[in-house]
Parts: structure tokens; C-alpha cells; sequence
């Protein structure tokens, strides 16, 4: 690789503000905050608004939108007919 030209890669810890989780990674984002990991040492601190902990989907609490019927809906307004009621 050339010298001097990659953005430097280190530990930096992410905080889910939500959910108040947070996790220790490498990354090439800098952030001014520090926060005193659980091993003793401090990174810096990137606090996000959403993550694993917080997202409906990895949390199983997902809602799911009743599309059917819609399709149909439009059919019978416009009277329109499907492709295969030929």
C-alpha cells in the first residue's frame, strides 16, 4: 500500500442512544467524544441513533403492512381485469 494516503484504522466505541447499548469495533470514523471502555481504555465515542439493539427488524418487533386487497381494490374502482381473468 502507498504511505500516507489510508485514513487511519482504530478501535471506537458506537453507542445506540435508544436502546443504551454500545459496542467496541475498528473503524476509520473520528469522533472528539471518549468514553472509558470496559477494559480500562478510552475510545472515541460515536453515539448513533439506531442499531442492532434498537431496529424493529433484529428486535422482532415489526409491523407488518396488510397489502392484500389492494391490487383488487384498484381493479374493482377503475373496473379494470386482471391479465390471466381474460
Amino acid at each position: 500500500m502507498k504511505k500516507a494516503i489510508h485514513p487511519d484504522y482504530n478501535y471506537i466505541v458506537y453507542k445506540d442512544v435508544a436502546a443504551d447499548f454500545a459496542f467496541l469495533t475498528r473503524s476509520t470514523q473520528v469522533s472528539d467524544k471518549t468514553i472509558k471502555w470496559e477494559d480500562g481504555n478510552e475510545y472515541p465515542l460515536v453515539e448513533v441513533d439506531i442499531s442492532s439493539a434498537s431496529h424493529p427488524f433484529f428486535t422482532g418487533k415489526q409491523r407488518l403492512v396488510d397489502t392484500a386487497g389492494r391490487v383488487e381494490k384498484y381493479l374493482k374502482k377503475y373496473g379494470k381485469k386482471l391479465p390471466e381473468e381474460k
